[in-house]
This record gives structure tokens, C-alpha cells and sequence, in this order.
């Protein structure tokens, strides 16, 4: 975070330093082992890890592992590189499950205190006494329970003498509060599983509205910040860390999530499209996982930036995917070496130049980053253009190749369309052109303009390449919270989120490495897939077009 960029949560930091009512900043970054990291995690881990570095304080990195059912330690790596990978480093890493025996003698001291019981009533049965939000709930018929009985049952549940779901711990509260969560919530589930930490030594494990104050008071952490969902659990998060008799006291603040448009942000629909392969794994480059960007080619840098862009606040709000884009491109112009590429291939043949002949010209590594050097590009009588750039029966205002029209090759000469060739069935697969020696690039040639100006790539030394074009993978934005989507989610797929096509790439290209960025002169910003790629046959995967329309 910039220290010039104020907002409400630095504010409030701030007033704490100097108030003394903190003498240092503790902040965490939180995740559930249970899927990986997305673009609105991206918002917390910045806030979380920048806020404490402006302050001189600490970050924790910390999996809130309490639910074995649905972690795994897959995810626990995967997590611990996206963090990295972003630019952070954490003071300390911990795990819910560290804490485990003390989360179970805070919960035996909430049952001495007269402010726990065990419930045998089913889930069902629990979400039907809760009540409404405008009926209040009514006592279960255990809430009474003695204490002592209450401690022999859940020492029972802690020895595994019941099965999933036969018995839980609940918090004694109010049942008729106001706010549901206070409405005696289940802090204590039976769950025979093996957990990725602990194994098989807990067959009760807490529940995360539990177990997370108590993690932060453990911790020391004094600035715990999640986004307002949470908002209406921070009086249970306050009585736990209070009935709980914790030393340390932490304090909850919430702000707003960061949603995008055309993106999924619910880590359990990312998952959907996973097991049912819609997309390639968590790491496809259409997944806004931490790792999909990463694995398209957007940078740590850019993702940063856009994240301090969209501010804090309170409120939510949506922001439109090209800002992320934007910022993609603002961070590259000036890295990414320039290249030209040919996507959809065509076949020129140049018939006055010499036959055997190649000469190898000049270009700039990246015009806008003069110290990156120049490169060699070689030229010969058969080249490769986009199959766009040519036009047998062109509209007004084309002014690319067409029958008897001329235009500059970037880099080369002005070349004329002198014949077209087709097979049996019509197909232009080959156009025949003349080239003037006199227009070669840099020599300062005036003769003549011409409008139009293409790409190309000689043929003869052409690197063979993979290109994927991407598109958002949803058609329809709005796709997190909206009342009944969970029927159609998979309706809105965009079956052309991923076109794959073959061309060429310059031989300067020939030794790329994976992740390395270019800029396909007319294309775009692509980056080399870690995956797929081949010394043979790199793949390029596209990070952002060229353009757009889009502005801060």
C-alpha cells in the first residue's frame, strides 16, 4: 500500500500507534486450505502484508485449517507460492490446527463456565430453532444441561464415542438476540477424518467462527481484517476472545471484497469448474486463480498496482475487468521486447528477389526502451503474413494487401500484390508479390507513402508456434451473489473463451524460456506457457490485446 493513499483502515492504525493503544501492528492473511487463491484474495493478501510493511509491523501467513474434509496440502503449497510470488513475505507461518489443544481447554473453560453445552439435536433441527431473521429462535431441550454433564459428553466426543453429526458443542448465548450468529452457534463438530496437519489425532474439530478469534488472540495479532461478510459475526468474534479469557485482544475490522467483472470470485464455483473440467486445472489461464494469471502471463507488479487502484472502503462495488488489463499493459510497455508473429499464416512469395538470398535487418528491441538493444530479423524471397492482411475483393478503406495494391512490411520493404494463387476449391493459399529494393526501412526513402503497413515472418527460418487467444470465460457478469445462479452457473460458459491456432514466430525466438513476455507486433502482450511449451514448439498464451478503451 502507498503511505500517500489514505484510507479508513489506515486511519484507524494510525490513531491506534498514536493513541498508544498499540504499541505495534500485527496483521494475518488467513486462507482455508480447501481450493487456491483468486484475484479477490489478491485485495487481502495486499492490504493484509502492505499495511503492516508501511507501519513497521509484522504479517502472519496462517491456514485456517479446522474442516479436513476439504483440505488438502495441495493447496496449503500452492497458497505459500501465490504469496510469494506476489512479492510478500511472512513473518510467521502457522496453522489452525497448531492450536488445537488449547481451542479445545478454551472450550472445556466455556462449559465450567456455564457458557457452553453439548446439543444432540440434528443440523436440521438447529437451523429450525434458530428462527428468522425477524422470528427470535427458541432454547434447544439440552440447553440445560448440567455442567458436569456437559464436560463427560464432550470429553466422549473428544474420544470418538459418537459418530458425525450425533452430538455438538454449542455456545450458550441468546437465542433470542437479534444478530443470528449469536443465537447459540455450533463451536464444536464431530468430523471422523484425517486431517492434513494432525491426522488422525482430533475427530472434533472447531468451527471457523470459533476457532479464528481465538487464532488471532494466539497470535497476537491486533488488526484482524476481512471483508464485510464477516461484519455481522464480529460480536461472536468479541465474546469469543472475551468468554474465552484470552489475554491478547484483538480487533476485527471489516472492508469491502473486491468482485470483477465477467469473473467468478467464489472459490467453490472455481472448483466446480475444475472437477468438471470446463477448464484445464486451477492454473488454466482463463481461471482467475493467482495462479492462472500467473500462468497467462500478468505480472506481480501489475496485480499489485490494480489491487491499491480499487481502493478500501467499506463498499464492495464492482470493477470492470480491463483496469486489471490496463495495468498488465502499463507494467510491460516498457519490459517486454517487441517480436512479430504470425497467427494465421499466408504464404507470400516475393518473385523479383534473389533466389537463396537472405539479408538480416535491424529492429528495435522495444522503441520505447531504447537501452534493451536492437535484433536481427532475417528477409528472403518467401515470407509468412496474416492471413487478414490480404483481401482479394477489398472494402473501402482496406489498405493492406490486395490485388495490385502496395504496402511497407514493418521493418522492410514496400511489397505489391501481383497474383493470387488458389486450390481446386477456391482457397487463396499462396499470393505472389513484387518488392521495390529502393523502400528499404532506415534508409530515409520519400519516393512515395503507401497507407498500410503489415507484419511478416521469413519463412525459411520460422520457429513453428502455438497461440491461444483468450476471452473472459463467462458471458454474464454479476455471477457471485445473485439469487438462484447456482442452476445455470455452467449456462454462462463462453464456449469461445480459448482459441488455439498455429503459426510462426522470428527465429530470435528460437531459445525462449517459460514465463518470459513479448509484444507480437498488432497482436498483443503473450507470454511463454510453462506447461505445453517445447523447445520445438513454444505455445504463447495472450496476456492482454493491445488496446483499449478503457481508462483510469
Amino acid at each position: 500500500m502507498d503511505h500517500t493513499n489514505s484510507n479508513f483502515i489506515r486511519n484507524l492504525i494510525k490513531k491506534d500507534l498514536e493513541t498508544k493503544k498499540r504499541d505495534h501492528i500485527v496483521t494475518r492473511f488467513p486462507p482455508e486450505p480447501n481450493g487456491y487463491l483468486h484475484i479477490g484474495h489478491a485485495k487481502s493478501i495486499v492490504i493484509n502484508f502492505g499495511l503492516a510493511d508501511d507501519f513497521n509491523g509484522k504479517t502472519n501467513l496462517r491456514f485456517d485449517d479446522t474442516n479436513p474434509l476439504k483440505e488438502d496440502t495441495e493447496y496449503v503449497n500452492a497458497i505459500k507460492e501465490d504469496v510469494e510470488w506476489l512479492g510478500y513475505d511472512w513473518d510467521g507461518l502457522f496453522f489452525a490446527s497448531d492450536y488445537f489443544q488449547e481451542m479445545y481447554e478454551r472450550a472445556v473453560l466455556l462449559i465450567k463456565k456455564g457458557k457452553a453445552y453439548v446439543d444432540d439435536l440434528s443440523q436440521e433441527e438447529i437451523r429450525q430453532y434458530r428462527g428468522t431473521l425477524t422470528e427470535a429462535g427458541k432454547d434447544s431441550p439440552y440447553r440445560n444441561r448440567s455442567i458436569e454433564e456437559n464436560l463427560d459428553l464432550f470429553k466422549r466426543m473428544r474420544n470418538g464415542e459418537f459418530a458425525n453429526g450425533e452430538k455438538v458443542l454449542r455456545a450458550k448465548i441468546d437465542m433470542s438476540s437479534p444478530n443470528i450468529n449469536m443465537r447459540d452457534p455450533v463451536i464444536y463438530r464431530i468430523a471422523h477424518a484425517t486431517h492434513h496437519n494432525t491426522g488422525n489425532t482430533w475427530c472434533i474439530y472447531p468451527m471457523y467462527a470459533f476457532a479464528h478469534p481465538l487464532e488471532d488472540a494466539i497470535e497476537g495479532v491486533t488488526h484482524s481484517l476481512c471483508t464485510t461478510e464477516f461484519e455481522d459475526q464480529r460480536p461472536l468474534y468479541n465474546w469469543v476472545v472475551a468468554e474465552c479469557e484470552m489475554e491478547h485482544v484483538p480487533e476485527q475490522t471489516e472492508f469491502g471484497r473486491l468482485n470483477i467483472t465477467n469473473t467468478v470470485m467464489s472459490k467453490r464455483k472455481l472448483k466446480q469448474l475444475v472437477d468438471e473440467k470446463v477448464v484445464d486445472g486451477w492454473d488454466d489461464p482463463r481461471m482467475p486463480t493467482i495462479s492462472g494469471l500467473r500462468r497467462r502471463g500478468y505480472t506481480p507488479e501489475a496485480i499489485r498496482e490494480f489491487v491499491k487502484e480499487t481502493g478500501v472502503s467499506k463498499g464492495a462495488g464492482e470493477v470492470d475487468s480491463q483496469m486489471l488489463d490496463y495495468f498488465v499493459r502499463e507494467d510491460l510497455k516498457m519490459k517486454a521486447p517487441r517480436t512479430m508473429g504470425v497467427i494465421r499464416p499466408l504464404k507470400v512469395v516475393i518473385t523479383n528477389y534473389p533466389e537463396g538470398q537472405v539479408e538480416w535487418l535491424d529492429a528495435e528491441i522495444n522503441p520505447e526502451n531504447p537501452d534493451m538493444g536492437k535484433r536481427q530479423i532475417p528477409f528472403s524471397r518467401e515470407i509468412y503474413i496474416e492471413q487478414e492482411d490480404f483481401m482479394e475483393n477489398p472494402p473501402k478503406k482496406y489498405f493492406r494487401l490486395f490485388p495490385g495494391n502496395e504496402v511497407r512490411l514493418k521493418h522492410a520493404y514496400f511489397i505489391k500484390c501481383e497474383e493470387v494463387i488458389k486450390d481446386a476449391e477456391g482457397n487463396v493459399i499462396e499470393i505472389h508479390c513484387t518488392y521495390d529494393p529502393e523502400t528499404k526501412s532506415g534508409t530515409g526513402f520519400t519516393g512515395r507513402k503507401v497507407k498500410g503497413t503489415i507484419h511478416w515472418v521469413e519463412a525459411s527460418q520460422a520457429i513453428p508456434a502455438e497461440f491461444r487467444l483468450y476471452e473472459p470465460l463467462l458471458l454474464k457478469d454479476n455471477l457471485n451473489e445473485e439469487e438462484g445462479e447456482e442452476k445455470d452457473f455452467l449456462d454462462h460458459i463462453n464456449p469461445d473463451s480459448m482459441q488455439v491456432l498455429n503459426g510462426y514466430v522470428e527465429p530470435t525466438m528460437k531459445d525462449v524460456q517459460v514465463q518470459e513476455k513479448f509484444q507480437f507486433f498488432r497482436h498483443g502482450y503473450f507470454n511463454v506457457d510453462p506447461k505445453d511449451s517445447t523447445k520445438e514448439k513454444p505455445v504463447f498464451n495472450l496476456i492482454v490485446s493491445l488496446k483499449s478503451s478503457f481508462k483510469l
